[in-house]
């Protein structure tokens, strides 16, 4: 065998290694951005939530025969934040 044809060897190998490494970088990266894209996610639903919480108490201190119906929607929201917190948590996964 030629010393060229060993040293081409040689950088095929290492630029093998390169490529494996990068790759593993790239698939580090995606696991901590779906992990950023999912933590957002589920902070912007607590924020939601928590604001409906707020209004819906402070509704009910201000006409308290108005409980069932206030209560009511403010589970119905709840309920439709969470899920679109849930449909954001599996894209980001997904992606």
């Amino acid at each position: 065998m030629l010393p060229f044809q060993e040293m081409t060897e040689e950088a095929l190998k290492a630029l093998e290694a390169t490529r494996a490494h990068e790759i593993a970088v790239a698939q580090a990266g995606n696991i901590v951005y779906a992990g950023v894209g999912a933590g957002l996610a589920a902070i912007g639903a607590g924020l939601g939530i928590g604001k409906i919480g707020g209004a819906a108490n402070e509704a009910i201190a201000r006409q308290p025969e108005a409980t069932s119906v206030i209560r009511g929607n403010s589970i119905i929201l709840s309920a439709l934040i969470e899920g679109v917190c849930l449909f954001a948590v599996v894209v980001a996964m997904i992606a």
